[in-house]
């Protein structure tokens, strides 16, 4: 009997980390794409309803409405949150878990999360090597011969733009541009005629949960006066803190190249 017992404390010593049962619950979908490029799969035993990475999973209500009694019976031994405010304190006590928050507002805190997350999660070379290769993707990002100025609405109905603390604040410097939302928040409530008199040269809304088929932004009565190049872009793809952002970045900076060098080409007639 002791023999079977050492073996059992030795094959649990030699096993990697990825073989030792653990329970995940995602409650923030943004963190699943960095979830499955790390390796994990099965572990996930609990996701919102809108996330689609792992079909296998139990849909445990949304990221602001989470049924928390649901969370508790899968018995997870992570909860990964958006933030204290979508999960706070008191729901951590209830589950009875422990709770990594991943809420990072530019694509640099989005590769620190991803680190300490592969560290958390024993996947440290596999995060290593997905920060690298998401570094490797902002060397895509082409220098422009002028810095559009970009409001991004969130949307429609009530008027909601992107703030400094929104992921795509970060993603509109990186492409090289310039948010003209100065406002500490993620989301900003803001007036038509204060849009128009900030005067954007790119008017981006996006499409998607948050922002079900808006009415384009050119055909409204009240943007009638407004100025900018308007373009529509995929909320998934810009509004969610993960390896999206990058390519949303990327995708940004060609938009903006493009405006550059028509308003080169205009300037020079």
């Amino acid at each position: 009997m002791k023999r079977f017992i050492f073996c059992l404390f030795i094959l649990w010593w030699l096993l990697p980390p990825q073989a030792l049962a653990l329970r995940l619950v995602v409650l923030y979908a943004a963190a699943s794409p960095v979830l499955k490029s790390l390796g994990i799969k099965e572990e996930v035993v609990g996701v919102t309803r809108r996330d689609q990475v792992f079909p296998k999973a139990i849909k445990v209500g949304t990221h602001l409405r989470p049924n928390v009694e649901l969370i508790k019976a899968l018995q997870p031994d992570l909860v990964i949150a958006g933030s204290q405010k979508a999960f706070p304190e008191g729901l951590k006590e209830k589950v009875q878990a422990e709770v990594f928050y991943y809420d990072p507002r530019t694509l640099e805190e989005i590769l620190e999360t991803i680190k300490r997350l592969g560290r958390r999660l024993k996947r440290e070379e596999a995060a290593n090597q997905l920060v690298a290769r998401l570094r490797l993707e902002l060397g895509k990002i082409r220098p422009l011969s002028c810095h559009p100025k970009v409001i991004y609405e969130i949307m429609e109905r009530p008027l909601r733009v992107a703030g400094e603390r929104n992921i795509v604040a970060d993603i509109i410097r990186v492409a090289g541009g310039r948010n003209l939302i100065r406002v500490p928040k993620k989301h900003v409530l803001i007036s038509p005629e204060q849009i128009l008199l900030l005067a954007p040269d790119l008017y981006l809304y996006q499409i998607g949960p948050m922002n079900k088929n808006p009415t384009p932004p050119l055909r409204r009565a009240y943007f009638k006066g407004l100025k900018a190049e308007v373009k529509k872009v995929d909320e998934f793809r810009f509004s969610r803190p993960g390896p999206n952002a990058f390519q949303a970045a990327i995708e940004l900076n060609r938009i903006f190249e493009d405006f550059c060098l028509q308003k080169a080409s205009t300037q020079g007639h």
